[in-house]
């Protein structure tokens, strides 16, 4: 589906409140994947985000003001990471990813920091993510690593100019 179709969404700052229905939507959407690889933990789904929810990095994405998702997108070493990101099965295949993802990834363009993220095995959303740029960077039997390089400069922009 093209981004067109996408509904309309916004970003904003997570809440204490939100950190239970985003856990929740983790576990509903990990779930298929994590029991395909043997490693469904019904608490340790939602503990898992728990631990490493951070307030100052994640966003909630709202579709008409309601909760529909989440993301984190934090530094790592002269890039970003992006974890948690998260869509309500209600709000996938609609091209609501795919227009939230290219705007977390024109920001790191500007800013010319690649972005890597971690996926399962076998998980529907590294099509996504390879659609958008990402690549392999490594694997293991559980975990794929992928990264988004920065994008080439145009013509003309940076480097030496012929003639100089």
């Amino acid at each position: 589906m093209t981004s067109t179709n996408a509904p309309e969404w916004t970003l904003r700052a997570v809440t204490a409140a939100d950190v239970e229905p985003v856990a929740e939507i983790r576990a509903d959407v990990m779930r298929a994947d994590l029991e395909r690889l043997g490693r469904y933990d019904a608490h340790r789904v939602r503990q898992r985000f728990r631990d490493t929810f951070s307030p100052r990095w994640t966003s909630v994405v709202e579709v008409d003001g309601a909760l529909a998702g989440s993301v984190t997108v934090r530094p790592d070493g002269g890039g970003r990471l992006l974890e948690h990101f998260y869509l309500a099965p209600g709000h996938q295949g609609r091209g609501l990813g795919s227009a939230v993802l290219r705007a977390l990834l024109a920001d790191a363009d500007a800013a010319r920091e690649p972005v890597r993220l971690i996926v399962l095995q076998g998980s529907p959303a590294r099509r996504l993510y390879e659609r958008h740029g990402f690549v392999l960077e490594s694997a293991d039997p559980v975990d794929v690593v992928l990264v988004r390089p920065v994008p080439a400069a145009g013509p003309g922009a940076g480097g030496a100019r012929p003639g100089r």
